[in-house]
């Protein structure tokens, strides 16, 4: 068998509802079929971890996202560095970020860059948890929608304590961690 042949987990899962339902579980889990997509609503997300662990794929749809686009330029950035790191580099010992999704790059005296690597990143939260804690909160988690399978009953949503995951409309954009006039804005 050559890698031609192999199919994926995602490609698995579609398949495996196709076989259970007859076909119509494979019209039902895609993400237009209802026009609807599961979402994280980062203002009532606490950062608890369980995206990683209790999502269908592996590595998890979630994934840390920047709301703002000129976040991530200071030295010392609460969501990259260890509570207590001993120096501010790329020190693995340093890294909040259990597998160094988020990366670090100098730009000049004092500004550094962060970026978050997608391939790397599980969904854990850590770096959500610290970015809040102290900045400007700019770092938050959310279902990549080209990644989920969009299942019609997401484990994530069911596990999650804060009811942080909802449909919503597949036309409506991503939600971020903003706020325009008290109401949550949409990118």
């Amino acid at each position: 068998m050559d890698s031609r042949d192999k199919i994926d987990r995602r490609e698995f899962i579609r398949a495996a509802a196709v076989l259970a339902a007859g076909g119509g579980a494979w019209m039902a889990a895609r993400p237009d079929a209802e026009g609807m997509v599961w979402q994280i609503d980062p203002a009532k997300c606490i950062q608890c971890g369980r995206c990683a662990t209790n999502c269908v794929l592996n590595p998890s749809a979630v994934k840390c996202v920047h709301t703002y686009e000129i976040c991530g330029y200071c030295d010392l950035c609460s969501g990259y560095l260890q509570p207590g790191a001993k120096a501010r580099d790329t020190g693995a010992e340093n890294e909040l970020c259990p597998v160094g999704a988020l990366k670090r790059k100098f730009i000049e005296e004092p500004f550094y860059e962060y970026t978050v690597d997608e391939e790397r990143c599980f969904g854990c939260a850590k770096c959500v948890k610290g970015c809040g804690q102290f900045g400007n909160g700019s770092l938050h988690l959310q279902i990549k929608r080209d990644l989920c399978v969009n299942c019609n009953e997401c484990s994530i949503a069911r596990n999650c304590p804060s009811d942080a995951i909802r449909r919503v409309p597949a036309r409506r954009g991503y939600l971020f961690k903003q706020w325009v006039s008290g109401e949550e804005s949409e990118g």
